[in-house]
């Protein structure tokens, strides 16, 4: 029964709000609206742009990561490759 009577309050009350912007605070609802675009537009504009430093970040980490497993790989080969020497004799 809780349930049921959560969903008509909730449905009453959204019905409430749209008809109070829509016929009641319309101009004042649509200055909202405009109003808070620009402030959205900055904050979006700048996830992204901390997104694309980040991004920037982490690719010159994973190029280190690489130059740097490419210079240890023919120490290991060589070290492997003693260790197969020192087996055969």
């Amino acid at each position: 029964m809780g349930k049921l009577f959560a969903i008509i309050c909730g449905l009453i009350l959204m019905t409430g709000g749209v008809w109070l912007a829509i016929f009641v605070w319309w101009q004042e609802f649509r200055e909202l609206v405009f109003g808070s675009i620009p402030p959205l537009l900055f904050f979006v504009g700048l996830i992204f742009f901390i997104a694309g430093i980040s991004s920037m970040k982490d690719a010159q980490r994973i190029k280190k990561l690489k130059e740097e497993t490419d210079i240890e790989e023919p120490e290991s080969k060589t070290t492997e490759e003693s260790e197969q020497e020192t087996k055969e004799a």
